[in-house]
């Protein structure tokens, strides 16, 4: 469903967040929250993309399409989780199969694959505003409480 800014009440706590105040990563990766299908453990968003995040070569980074895919992967794994509780990443594939380019609007879908009682399995892929398949990526994350 796509997301409804005026009510956070309606969404998990990782979201409500995100609608309170971006994490500053996100902010650099040009995040902007689309919708979340809580149910079935789906989130999307668009990265608008700057000069910022370009290699050498005038492409995204590769590293940075990897901040974009761990950022989207963050937002569907915290879906079922409590107040308190984080999803810090255990580990991350990730496979480029074409270049983003800095300047456009790329958009991210993670989905839960499986979630057990402290790990959490997902998947996602990113593509341009065409559909242009840029990379797809797999990782695990652990159900933890924050540490006080």
């Amino acid at each position: 469903m796509p997301i409804d800014r005026a009510h956070p009440e309606k969404y998990p706590p990782n979201i409500q967040a995100v609608l309170k105040r971006r994490a500053e990563a996100s902010a650099v990766l040009g995040q902007d929250l689309l919708d979340v299908d809580v149910e079935k453990g789906i989130a999307r968003a668009a990265y608008d993309t700057t000069q910022a995040l370009a290699n050498r070569y005038g492409a995204v980074h590769g590293g940075m399409t990897a901040a974009i895919m761990d950022d989207i992967i963050a937002l569907a794994a915290g879906l079922t989780i409590e107040w308190g509780q984080i999803t810090p990443t255990l580990e991350m594939k990730v496979n480029y199969i074409a270049q983003g380019k800095p300047g456009t609007r790329l958009i991210a879908e993670a989905r839960t694959v499986r979630r057990g009682g402290t790990v959490i399995f997902l998947e996602a892929d990113l593509k341009d505003e065409a559909g242009k398949l840029i990379a797809t990526a797999s990782s695990t994350v652990m159900i933890a409480a924050v540490k006080k």
